[in-house]
């Protein structure tokens, strides 16, 4: 685990003030002896002869002259500056190993508020990364007030950046949902005129294959319309949110999935347990429509499709692997798909909830998909405060779950 800045500047504070400690006490000490060195040196004999007339009466009586007083001076000298230096030492290591943790403690103290700031802004920039594109994050601001100093400058920098990505996103919301109400009418006018000219008495059977040509082209495009539209209304959080049981919503789609099914000899099976939530019923029932029918479509003659609705105990795990967005941290209800089909390598399972992204050439050619499905349930679902991860399944085939928050009550 990597030390964060604010022990690292504690660090610095505290090693800079015990080198500077360290300094202040080895000068101290060298000042000290040459002082001590002084002052006991002016009681030595310094002329020749002196020694000789000196004499001292010890504390026990006993009197010493001459060269043994001398040495008995010199001894208390070197006893007097080791006591002296001994005591300065320790004193002075006790004195600054406390001085040095008052000002480690002052440092801790001093940086976590000089680091508060940048807090903030880390704060903000992780709501805005974990919170999901549709609950208006980047509407989010850290709006920091204090001095003009490098700090203010770093956090009014990223309002600034921010800003600008939520204009740009709006936009682009913006032009989908307009562009695509703008396509939809010449391709309603288109459908109707070549089914006009395919229902004409006089017209030849080239004319009606043509014409059956074109109307599937052209519901192609209807479908492709249809789809940017969801996904731009997808990409806003729904406001007003009603009781709806996914149980229902699955028994519902398998029923209206069903000759598609059996088109494709592909059995669809479904265990609908209760799982109540809170949402918009029609963006619910496409996330289901869409599961379902990316199973039955990208299978295998006599696959399978599974369709399990349940309750998820709060706390339960999340399935790993595939795309995610935020969930709800209270009790969840579980959309969980599974079916047969080719093998999925797990690197690509990201890339297939990416808008017109699809797996192998197959899928290019298909006259059915527009390549918005898993991405229409990817923005449902994180619409709804919920999120959608797929794993690939051994043998081939995906396992595509749907969490979202629980209804209370």
């Amino acid at each position: 685990m990597r030390p964060t800045l604010r022990l690292r500047l504690t660090l610095v504070y505290g090693g800079l003030f015990l080198l500077a400690g360290m300094a202040l006490l080895g000068v101290t000490y060298l000042l000290f002896t040459k002082q001590l060195t002084d002052s006991i040196g002016g009681y030595m004999p310094d002329e020749p002869g002196m020694d000789r007339q000196m004499m001292i009466m010890r504390r026990d009586g006993t009197t010493l002259t001459g060269e043994a007083a001398l040495d008995w001076m010199r001894r208390q000298q070197a006893d007097l500056r080791d006591a002296a230096t001994k005591s300065m030492l320790t004193q002075g290591s006790i004195a600054l190993a406390l001085v040095g943790a008052a000002a480690a403690a002052s440092g801790w103290l001093v940086a976590g508020r000089m680091l508060a700031p940048l807090h903030r802004v880390t704060a903000t920039a992780r709501r805005i990364a974990a919170a999901p594109a549709t609950d208006r994050s980047l509407q989010q601001r850290i709006d920091l007030h204090g001095p003009a100093d490098e700090v203010k400058e770093l956090a009014d920098t990223f309002d600034r950046m921010v800003a600008r990505l939520d204009h740009a996103f709006a936009g682009q919301r913006r032009f989908v949902a307009n562009a695509s109400h703008e396509l939809r009418t010449p391709l309603t006018l288109n459908r109707a005129l070549v089914e006009l000219a395919m229902h004409r008495r006089t017209a030849s059977p080239d004319v009606i294959q043509l014409g059956e040509s074109l109307l599937e082209i052209n519901a192609r495009h209807e479908r492709l319309i249809s789809g940017l539209l969801l996904l731009a209304r997808a990409d806003h959080e729904i406001a007003d949110r009603s009781p709806v049981d996914l149980a229902d919503v699955v028994s519902h789609v398998v029923a209206q999935t069903k000759d598609e099914a059996d088109d494709a000899l592909v059995d669809v099976t479904e265990d609908p347990g209760a799982a109540p939530t809170l949402g918009d019923a029609l963006l619910l029932e496409r996330l289901v429509h869409n599961l379902v029918e990316n199973a039955v479509r990208h299978n295998v003659p006599d696959g399978w499709v599974h369709v399990v609705s349940r309750r998820v105990a709060s706390g339960g795990a999340a399935p790993a692997g595939g795309a995610s967005g935020g969930g709800a941290s209270s009790g969840v209800v579980e959309l969980e798909v599974s079916n047969s089909g080719p093998v999925v390598p797990p690197y690509d399972v990201p890339a297939l909830f990416e808008p017109f992204r699809r797996l192998g050439p197959e899928r290019l050619v298909t006259a059915k998909g527009s390549g918005l499905g898993l991405s229409i349930v990817r923005s449902v679902a994180r619409a709804h405060g919920g999120d959608v991860q797929a794993v690939p399944r051994e043998g081939g085939g995906l396992i595509v779950t749907v969490r979202l928050p629980t209804a209370r009550g």
